[in-house]
């Protein structure tokens, strides 16, 4: 019980101090007025339907900027992570207004991506998780269990389709660019750069831009490297495959591998939770921290991780 007080005692605390920032703001003669946000919340301790009540993912989802995160190529695969982990099961648990903001994000990534033409392959595989889930819901289990009107969620489906129909449209550009390529660098420094890739399928779409450099992309030792940097040595021993040589076939063990186990996932910058005033935020996002030094009470969350702190 005094667990429990002490949480509830520290949302209040946070809500209040939140709610006089506003309404000072909102006091303030000036010509311009606007309504400040906070960009980080507070997530309540232990794992209960009452916590669960206080702060929700929906409320997380909306409160901490993932608009401006996905302009930062640090924060971008984080952001598109955690949607389509959301896509896939967390749907349902959000509110109408995070349903709606979820949308609004998605369609910010489509565009982003339709400027600048990275990350096209990673959208797409993220726009086709969401409408397969989408069909799931609102075909066999029944509309109620989304929020709003079920033409406003066809309509949601229209647009995935019609995003997918830019993103197969797109025509990527040479650039008019006639200094040095990658193909003219030393095959030891085309090497190298190719170890920092860290998809298979990057490995085998550059290996057909020129018969050079699909010879390289076939090293054994690449395979063997992306292989080891994403599974654990017992994994591997699972799935041993011998080429006709008797040696081991690192590239098809590397997509066997993917099939059975998750990849290992980096990112640039990831939402941090603060242990000692368990406050949620971006890295480098000021928060009202007690504790003497704060950047020593931060842990990094995966995208999986955000999740998991709203289960209960």
């Amino acid at each position: 019980d005094d667990h429990n007080k002490e949480n509830l005692f520290n949302s209040l605390n946070y809500d209040v101090a939140a709610k006089k920032r506003k309404k000072d703001l909102l006091n303030n003669k000036t010509k311009i007025q606007y309504f400040h946000q906070e960009k980080w919340i507070y997530v309540h301790k232990g794992s209960t339907k009452e916590r669960h009540g206080y702060c929700t993912l929906g409320e997380a989802f909306n409160r901490l900027d993932f608009s401006s995160a996905i302009l930062d190529s640090r924060r971008f695969n984080y952001v598109v992570r955690l949607l389509e982990l959301i896509a896939k099961s967390q749907l349902t648990s959000l509110s109408g207004i995070a349903q709606k903001n979820y949308m609004n994000i998605l369609e910010k990534v489509v565009q982003k991506v339709l400027e600048d033409q990275q990350n096209i392959r990673l959208i797409r595989e993220l726009l086709q998780t969401l409408y397969t889930s989408l069909c799931t819901l609102v075909q066999r289990v029944g509309k109620s269990v989304l929020v709003g009107n079920i033409n406003m969620w066809v309509h949601r489906m229209e647009s995935i389709l019609h995003w997918q129909q830019q993103l197969n449209n797109i025509q990527i550009t040479r650039p008019a660019f006639k200094g040095t390529t990658f193909t003219d660098l030393p095959l030891c420094l085309q090497l190298n750069i190719m170890q920092r890739l860290s998809d298979g399928r990057d490995l085998v779409s550059l290996g057909q831009v020129a018969p050079d450099l699909q010879v390289l992309s076939e090293d054994r030792l690449l395979w063997k490297k992306l292989c080891q940097y994403h599974f654990t040595d017992r994994q591997i021993r699972k799935r041993l495959i011998l080429s006709d040589k008797g040696q081991l076939d690192w590239k098809k063990m590397y997509f066997k591998l993917i099939r059975c186990y998750p990849r290992k996932e980096q990112y640039g910058d990831t939402l941090q939770l603060c242990r000692h005033c368990h406050i949620l935020s971006w890295k480098g996002t000021d928060h009202p921290c007690t504790a003497n030094n704060p950047e020593t009470c931060s842990t990094s969350l995966s995208p999986q991780d955000f999740i998991n702190l709203f289960r209960f």
